[in-house]
């Protein structure tokens, strides 16, 4: 199995996102398990998610969170159930098997251009392969509102896929902006970046993240969350990022309350 990774080791399994898997907010907690078995992709349509907003484009759905957005037609949309998220770079092996120090994840993924790199860092025997991008979304409880949730996510996405055990090469936003997506949807967005990682693993880049915080048909917090790889070839423009971005919208009642 080619493990799909960025310069942490990156988790990939099924069952729930979490709540609140932040790698900003104190304890992380290991809600789903992390085994490395092959994960069949969604077809195009997202399973039932009606047309995309974009002609062309494929859409993402999930159902946890009562969320679905779009992407391109060149992006792998992954099984709703799919979990992809990141350890802590200082556990070992068997802990990470056993889901412990998760530092944050998501669900309903899609990934952009997988196999930018091959590495096996951690010396296993299993071979990780970085991604230019993934995005999906994730719930936020714990967090003070829209903004607080947009500004932890994205500055945990950075330090667990780019900078870990680093803080201060991640530069972002001061403060969440208001947004509203093409749907209507009004919610937060907070970007993130580092720079100069201290990463040396030969995969390792710097990174970027961007996190658009809002409520669900629910009512609870959730986060649609978007990370890359920075200064690399193919690098994910900011223009697509943002023409994803507004594309996401509630769909169904969340089956996570």
């Amino acid at each position: 199995m080619v493990v799909v990774g960025v310069t942490s080791s990156l988790l990939l399994g099924g069952g729930k996102a979490g709540r609140d898997d932040n790698a900003d907010g104190g304890k992380a907690k290991a809600s789903a398990s992390a085994p490395r078995s092959a994960t069949a992709s969604a077809p195009a349509s997202g399973g039932g998610a009606g047309k995309p907003t974009v002609p062309g484009w494929k859409v993402v759905v999930n159902p946890e969170f009562g969320t679905a957005f779009d992407v391109p037609p060149d992006w792998d949309v992954e099984s709703p159930s799919l979990v992809i998220g990141f350890h802590d770079n200082k556990a070992d092996y068997n802990d990470r098997e056993n889901g412990g120090k998760f530092l944050i994840a998501m669900s309903g993924t899609v990934i952009y251009r997988d196999g930018l790199c091959l590495s096996d860092s951690d010396r296993d025997g299993r071979v990780e392969s970085t991604a230019v991008a993934v995005a999906g979304s994730k719930g936020a409880e714990g967090a003070e509102g829209t903004g607080d949730a947009a500004l932890r996510q994205a500055r945990a996405w950075v330090y667990a896929g780019y900078t870990q055990p680093d803080r201060k090469s991640i530069v972002s936003d001061r403060a969440a902006k208001p947004y509203t997506t093409r749907s209507g949807l009004k919610g937060s967005v907070a970007w993130a970046r580092s720079d100069n990682t201290p990463q040396k693993d030969k995969c390792a880049t710097d990174g970027k993240a961007v996190a658009f915080g809002f409520r669900n048909s629910a009512g609870g917090l959730a986060a649609w969350c978007l990370f890359g790889a920075t200064r690399v070839k193919g690098e994910l423009p900011d223009s697509t990022i943002r023409k994803i971005l507004g594309t996401v919208r509630l769909h169904g009642k969340p089956t996570e309350s």
